[in-house]
């Protein structure tokens, strides 16, 4: 099982979506018959079967094992990954674009970075897996307190030349064998607790709003 897999297809998004299915999905992260599912969840085994079917041919869930009781043949199911992620791709058309309108200090431009990051790598996961090789890729994550709204843009201004001088030392566009990277940098308030938890504040003024006042007072 992996750890975590991009869902492409709409079909197989539309499926993952759904709230029964969702629900076997997070069971199946152990080996479980048919009918060890329905008495999980609570449905007949005829309508589990039905949605393992489609769970199956969306490639969302994987055979483990067959075993034999008495005159029939039990399934072991396991979904094929821990966790999902859907890609932009899941929606044709309607996909953000961070071309169309740039602006490094827009959350929904930051937004749209980021789903064109989950699309990218997706996909290069996607094509890395079906040549058996491996995807080179790295990630840095962290968290940072700045005193002042201030700070913060200091902050942005330094990483950014920071950021820029490598590059320009690095970069070279007419090296044989070479391959472009995308380099994706992210800033933003951190969530005082889970999104979707209830947690924030009793769900009031979203994290960072404070700076952002002090921000546009200064």
């Amino acid at each position: 099982m992996l750890d975590v897999t991009v869902i492409e297809e709409p079909g197989a998004a539309a499926a993952s979506l759904d709230p029964m299915r969702a629900r076997l999905l997070a069971e199946l992260a152990e080996p479980l018959s048919a009918a060890a599912l329905a008495a999980r969840v609570g449905l007949p085994r005829q309508k589990v079967n039905y949605h393992l079917r489609a769970l199956e041919r969306h490639g969302l869930v994987e055979l483990v094992e067959e075993r034999r009781k008495g005159n029939m043949t039990e399934r072991l199911m396991r979904a094929t990954a821990a966790s999902y992620v859907i890609s932009p791709l899941a929606l044709p058309g309607l996909q953000p674009d961070p071309a169309r309108h740039r602006d490094a200090l827009s959350a929904r431009w930051l937004l749209a970075v980021a789903a064109r990051l989950v699309r990218d790598v997706g996909a290069l996961i996607t094509g890395a897996e079906r040549a058996n090789k491996r995807l080179a890729t790295y990630a840095l994550d962290g968290e940072v307190r700045f005193a002042s709204a201030a700070d913060r843009a200091a902050f942005v201004e330094e990483l950014t030349a920071g950021v820029g001088a490598l590059v320009r030392k690095y970069h070279d566009a007419s090296a044989e064998g070479g391959r472009a990277h995308r380099v994706v940098i992210a800033l933003h308030p951190s969530l005082k607790g889970e999104p979707g938890t209830g947690d924030r504040a009793e769900q009031g003024e979203p994290p960072g709003i404070e700076q952002d006042r002090d921000a546009a007072e200064s």
